[in-house]
Order: C-alpha cells, then structure tokens, then sequence
C-alpha cells in the first residue's frame, strides 16, 4: 500500500504483523472450539491462549529455511507455547487458515470503510442543506443545461453514497 494514499487505520490491517496475528487468532478459536468438542484437552487451551505469541523476524527466518510461510509460523508459536503446541493447526490446511484469516482482515476493512462512508454522507449532506439555493449550470450530455443548485447536486452524490453504503453493509453480512 502506498502510505499517502492509505488511512493509517486501514494500513495497519494489512501489515505483515497483522497478517499472522489474524492467522493466530484463526488457530485460537480452531483450539478453543476443538476443546469444545472434546478432541484437545481444555487445559491446553488455556496454556496456547496464554503462551501464544510470534516473532515476524524470527518466522522470515524459520521460513527462509523451511520455505513455507504457514511451517515457519507454526514452528515460531510453538516456540513460545511449548508442548501444548502440539495441538496447534491439529486437523487444519494452510489454505484453511489463510483463507479465514484473509476473510478477518476483509471484514476489519469493511468496518473502516462503513465508519469512513458514515462521516463522509454526513459531510455530503451538511453541505447538500448549506447549499440549497445555490444556483449552478446544469449539464446534460456534456454541455451547459438548465440552472440547478449545487444542493441538489450534491443530494444525487448522497444518494451514490447511500447505495454504496448499503452493498458494503451487505458484503459484511455475506
């Protein structure tokens, strides 16, 4: 990402950090729900959500021996966990916890572009109500038509924004 282009806030989601955070926090809850169900003893459970942690330099390194990201990941948080480690990534693909954790960074996303659309239709329509009676030309298939306010421009942009808004509400329920 270009950092001039980019909101800080939306930036720090697609960092190399936050990227294994979210797959730890992928791995987590696939622990927590498989002591659930009974298949990793809870008290390993507790001892992962305690000890769980990584290193992004340590895990480039591991990685640049092992040649696999989701290996040099896994081997970093197990050197923090320990023996109950082993019940890390236990039944789960690489893919299974890229893809989730993908689809956590995509909804942490979404959320920002929702807070930011919200501040930005309130904006739009603020200034819509200021400039209602601002007269302007009007255009049509490219050249000057009837007179308009710049108001009423500017409620057509809010109406966009609103369209917007509601396919991104969507796309975070999907």
């Amino acid at each position: 990402m270009i950092d001039r282009y980019t909101l800080p806030e939306m930036g720090n989601i697609w960092t190399e950090t936050a990227k294994l955070k979210s797959w730890l926090q992928v791995e987590i809850a696939v622990c927590e729900a498989q002591a659930e169900l009974g298949y990793i003893p809870a008290a390993a459970v507790e001892e992962i959500k305690a000890k769980a942690n990584f290193d992004p330099k340590r895990v480039l390194e591991i990685e640049e021996e092992v040649r696999h990201d989701m290996i040099a990941f896994l081997t970093n948080v197990n050197e923090y966990v320990g023996d109950a480690g082993r019940y890390i990534h236990l039944g789960l693909t690489s893919s299974d916890v890229l893809d989730t954790a993908l689809a956590l960074q995509l909804v942490a996303s979404v959320n920002i572009l929702l807070e930011r659309v919200e501040d930005l239709s309130q904006a739009i329509r603020y200034q819509a109500q200021q400039h209602r009676n601002t007269v302007m030309v009007g255009r049509s298939h490219g050249i000057h038509a009837e007179p308009i306010t710049f108001g009423f421009k500017l409620a057509g942009w809010l109406a966009e924004v609103l369209r917007n808004r509601a396919r991104l509400v969507n796309l975070r329920s999907s």
